[in-house]
C-alpha cells in the first residue's frame, strides 16, 4: 500500500517542538565569532535629494566604521531580477548615492559590536534633505505631473500591451451586443507579507571564499544575483547558506540591497558581520504586495449569460522595480477566472511612486485577477436578480471540457468548477443560509447576514509552460536514502512530502530518508520555493530521480541474486529486491549500498504547469449601527490535483484562508500624501489573529492534473486566492438590500458605517 495520500505527521514537528527551530539570528557559527552588528540608517523622507554628514556617529562607543554610497568601493547597485524596465527603475542603488525616493531607503551603514550601540550612532549621521515633489497615488502617478525619474521622463514602468503581454483595448463597441453592461474600479491595497522572523543576513569570508547566512526562500537566486558583484574578491566561491526560516511568502525571494552589501562589509572590517532588521524595518522597507487598481467592464444578456469582460490593470511598482512591477502578467493571463467567456480584452501598466518597491507577495498577481471577476460577476448578477450561485453555474467553463483554452490564451489543465460550488454550497447549508437572511431583512434586525461565494482558479509553478526544480536521490551505505533538492522549505513541509514521495518509490520508512536544502555547496543547483511549485516540480524531480535508482539497483541486485534483471522486484511493504515469486531469498538496500561505488540519480524534470481551483463560501454578520464586520463561517472547497499528504495541505490552506481574510478585513499598508507610511508597526497595521477568524470547515477534493507524474498541483497560495473575495462579496451582500453594490477593501468598520450612511443619505 502506497503511503502517498496519507496523514503522515511532519517529520519536522519532532524538532521544532523540542530543540526549537535555528534561525539566521540563532546560529552559533564558528565563522561567525566576533561578528560585528549591522545597522541601516533609513530615510525619513520620501523624496528628496540628500547630503550625508557620517562624523559624528564615527566617533561613537563601539562603532567600528560608518559609511555612505561615496564611501563604496564595491558594490554599489543591485541590479533588478526582470529586465524588462527601464534601467534606472530597475537597478537600485545599495545605498543612496544622491536621492532617496521612499521612506525607509537606506543611506548610511554603521558597523558596531553590539546592535544597540549600532542603533545609537545611526541616530547621530546627519542627513541634509532637500525635498522634491511627491507621488504616493498610482493613478496619479500615471498622469506623470510628479516624475520620479526626469531622466525617463515617464513614470510608467511597462506598458504590457505595448509589449505584446496583453490584448489592448478597444472602443465601447466592443460591448455593443450586450444588453447589460456595467462597470466598476477595484483597488488592491498594499498588504505586508509580515513573516514571523523578519530579513536576518549575516557574511563572512574563508580566505577568497564568501558565505552568507540568510531568511530567504531562494538560495541559488541569492547567489546568482550577489556572485557576480564580488567576481574579483570571492576567487574562492559563493556560498549561500539557508537555516530555518520563519516565514516568507514572497518577500524573501530576492535579495535585498541590504542583503548585497554584508560581503563588502565583512572584508572591509575583516570581520564576520550580522544584520537583524526590526519589525518597523520589516514593514517600512520588505517589499509588500499587491498594490493594483482594476478597472473592469463586464457584458452579456438579462438571462446571465456572460459574453464580454475588459480588464486593465494599474500596477504600483514603489520606488524601483522589483517583482512585484511584473506580476500583472499573472493577473492578465487569468483575467477569465472560471468563466467561459468568449471574449475577452486586456491592458495593463506598471508605474513607480515614492513607496517601497513591491515583491510577490502569496497568490502574486492570481488573487488580483480573482478578486476582481468575482466582483464583477457578483455586481452583474446583482444587476439582473439572479443569485451569486446560478449565476456562477450559468457560466463556469465545463469539466468535460479539459484541458480548455480561455479567450486569453491560457489552457486549464483539468477541474470541475460547478463540483467544487455544490459541495461547498453543500457544506455550507446554502438554502438554510439564505432563508436566515431573508427573516433577519423582514425583521429590519440591526445585525444583517451575508453569504460571499467565490469561485477561483489559479496557475502554480508557473508562468507557462511551467519549469523545472533540481532534485536527486543517493543511497547510504547503511542503506538509507538522502534527498536532495534545490527547492527550500520555510513551512511547506517539504522534508516529510519529499520524503513520503521518495520512500513510495524506494519502499523506505521515511524516518530513513534525509532531506539536504538551502546549502548552494551541498545541493548543486536549485530554483527555490515560490508559487506554489514545489511539490508538483521539485517532487517530479525526486520521484524521478528515486526511480532511476530503483532501476539502477535492480541491475546489482540481478547480478548478486544470479537472475535475470527483468525477473527482479522490489517489494516495496519491506524495502528488499528479490526474484519474482521467490521473496525469503532478497538483497536489502544495505546489501545493494555495499555493492556500488555511486548509486545516485539527478533530476531537473520538466513539467507543465497547473491550475488549482476551488470554491470559498463565505458568511459574515454585519453590524449596520456601527459597521463591524464579523467573519462567522468560512466554507472551502480548495482542489489541489493529487494530494500527497491531507494533514499537510490542510495547513496549508489554512494559512492562506487567514491571509485572504486579513486582506478583505483588517490588513492595509498605508502612506500619507507626503509618502509617510502610516503603518509602520503591529500598532497601526490590522494584521489578523485568531480573533478575527472562525475555525475553518474544509471540503475536499481531488481533480488529478494530467501535467506531472504525481498528478498534484500547488496548494500554498489557493487559500489567500480564494478567501478574499468570497468576504468582499459577502459583506456586499449581506447589505444589498440597502442599495450598497461595492465598499473597497479593507473592509473596516468605518468604512463599511460610512457605505451604511452614505446609502441612507
Amino acid at each position: 500500500m502506497s503511503i502517498l495520500g496519507n496523514r503522515v505527521l511532519r517529520k519536522e514537528d519532532v524538532g521544532f517542538l523540542t530543540e526549537g527551530a535555528c534561525y539566521t539570528d540563532d546560529l552559533d557559527e564558528p565563522a561567525l565569532a566576533g561578528a560585528l552588528w549591522v545597522t541601516y540608517v533609513r530615510s525619513t523622507m520620501a523624496h528628496a535629494k540628500i547630503m550625508v554628514d557620517a562624523s559624528a556617529a564615527s566617533t561613537m562607543p563601539g562603532v567600528a566604521g560608518v559609511f555612505t554610497a561615496t564611501d563604496l568601493d564595491g558594490p554599489t547597485i543591485l541590479q533588478g531580477q526582470v529586465p524588462m524596465f527601464p534601467e534606472a527603475m530597475l537597478n537600485r542603488p545599495i545605498l543612496a548615492i544622491d536621492t532617496v525616493r521612499f521612506v525607509g531607503e537606506c543611506i548610511a551603514v554603521v558597523l558596531s559590536e553590539t546592535p544597540e550601540e549600532g542603533a545609537d550612532a545611526a541616530e547621530v549621521v546627519a542627513i541634509d534633505y532637500e525635498p522634491l515633489p511627491v507621488v504616493v497615488d498610482m493613478e496619479e502617478a500615471a498622469t506623470d505631473s510628479v516624475l520620479i525619474y526626469e531622466e525617463i521622463g515617464t513614470n510608467i514602468a511597462v506598458d504590457f500591451s505595448a509589449m505584446g503581454m496583453a490584448t489592448g483595448i478597444t472602443d465601447d463597441s466592443f460591448f455593443e451586443d450586450c444588453e447589460v453592461v456595467l462597470s466598476g474600479r477595484v483597488p488592491h491595497q498594499r498588504t505586508a507579507p509580515a513573516p514571523l522572523e523578519p530579513r536576518s543576513t549575516a557574511a563572512a569570508w574563508e580566505g577568497d571564499k564568501a558565505i552568507m547566512w540568510m531568511s530567504n526562500q531562494a538560495p541559488h537566486g541569492v547567489k546568482g544575483a550577489l556572485e557576480p558583484l564580488y567576481a574579483e574578491q570571492a576567487k574562492g566561491g559563493f556560498q549561500v547558506i539557508v537555516p530555518d526560516v520563519g516565514g516568507g511568502f514572497g518577500g524573501k525571494i530576492p535579495p535585498y540591497p541590504e542583503d548585497a552589501l554584508l560581503p563588502w562589509l565583512a572584508a572591509k572590517a575583516g570581520r564576520p558581520v550580522r544584520w537583524f532588521e526590526t519589525r518597523t524595518e520589516n514593514l517600512l522597507a520588505m517589499g509588500p504586495g499587491r498594490a493594483h487598481v482594476h478597472r473592469f467592464t463586464i457584458g452579456g444578456n438579462k438571462d446571465g449569460d456572460i459574453t464580454h469582460y475588459r480588464l486593465e490593470v494599474l500596477a504600483d511598482s514603489g520606488a524601483y522595480t522589483r517583482l512585484g512591477a511584473f506580476l500583472p502578467m499573472f493577473t492578465l493571463i487569468m483575467s477569465s477566472g472560471v468563466y467561459d467567456i468568449p471574449n475577452i480584452e486586456t491592458a495593463a501598466k506598471s508605474v513607480v511612486t515614492n513607496t517601497t518597491p513591491t515583491e510577490a507577495y502569496r497568490g502574486a498577481g492570481r488573487p488580483e485577477a480573482a478578486l476582481t471577476i468575482e466582483r464583477a460577476v457578483d455586481m452583474f448578477a446583482a444587476e439582473i436578480g439572479m443569485d451569486a450561485a446560478e449565476i456562477r453555474r450559468k457560466n463556469y467553463l465545463q469539466a468535460p471540457d479539459f484541458p480548455v483554452s480561455t479567450a486569453v490564451g491560457t489552457e486549464y489543465d483539468s477541474g470541475d468548477y460547478e463540483k467544487s460550488l455544490e459541495l461547498a454550497l453543500q457544506a455550507a447549508g446554502y438554502s438554510d443560509l439564505r432563508d436566515e437572511q431573508t427573516r433577519r431583512r423582514e425583521n429590519g434586525e440591526v445585525v444583517q447576514l451575508g453569504i460571499g461565494i467565490a469561485t477561483y482558479v489559479e496557475i502554480t509553478a508557473g508562468p507557462a509552460p511551467g519549469g523545472a526544480e533540481y532534485g536527486k536521490v543517493e543511497i547510504t551505505a547503511e542503506g538509507k536514502a538522502r534527498v536532495y533538492s534545490g527547492s527550500l522549505s520555510h513551512g511547506q513541509s517539504h522534508q516529510t512530502t519529499f520524503a513520503m514521495i521518495a520512500a513510495d518509490q524506494l519502499g523506505m520508512d521515511i524516518e530513513d530518508i534525509e532531506l539536504v536544502q538551502g546549502d548552494t555547496d551541498q545541493v548543486a543547483e536549485g530554483v527555490g520555493t515560490f508559487g506554489s511549485r514545489s511539490t508538483q516540480l521539485g517532487g517530479s524531480s525526486i520521484h524521478r530521480a528515486a526511480g532511476e535508482v530503483v532501476e539502477s539497483a535492480k541491475q546489482i541486485a540481478a547480478d548478486l541474486l544470479e537472475a535475470n534483471l527483468d525477473d527482479i522486484v522490489l517489494d516495496h511493504s519491506n524495502g528488499t529486491f528479490h526474484v519474482s515469486g521467490t521473496p525469503a531469498v532478497n538483497k536489502t538496500w544495505a546489501d545493494i549500498a555495499e555493492e556500488a561505488d555511486d548509486l545516485s540519480s539527478e533530476s531537473n524534470e520538466q513539467t507543465k504547469c497547473s491550475y488549482p481551483f476551488g470554491t470559498h463560501v463565505a458568511v459574515v454578520e454585519i453590524d449596520t449601527e456601527t459597521g463591524g464586520v464579523t467573519l462567522d463561517r468560512m466554507i472551502t472547497c480548495d482542489d489541489a490535483g493529487t494530494i500527497i499528504n491531507p494533514m499537510i495541505v490542510e495547513g496549508q490552506r489554512h494559512g492562506g484562508i487567514a491571509q485572504g481574510v486579513a486582506q478583505a478585513l483588517t490588513e492595509e499598508v498605508a502612506y500619507d500624501s507626503d509618502g509617510n507610511p502610516q503603518s509602520a508597526n503591529f500598532a497601526d497595521y490590522g494584521i489578523i489573529s485568531m480573533a478575527e477568524l472562525p475555525s475553518f470547515e474544509l471540503v475536499p477534493m481531488e481533480t488529478p492534473t494530467p501535467n506531472n507524474p504525481l498528478g498534484c498541483k500547488g496548494i500554498g497560495e489557493s487559500g489567500a486566492i480564494g478567501a478574499t473575495p468570497a468576504v468582499a462579496n459577502a459583506v456586499v451582500d449581506g447589505l444589498s438590500h440597502l442599495g450598497i453594490r461595492n465598499i473597497d477593501l479593507p473592509l473596516s468598520s468605518r468604512r463599511v458605517w460610512e457605505s451604511i450612511q452614505n446609502q441612507r443619505d
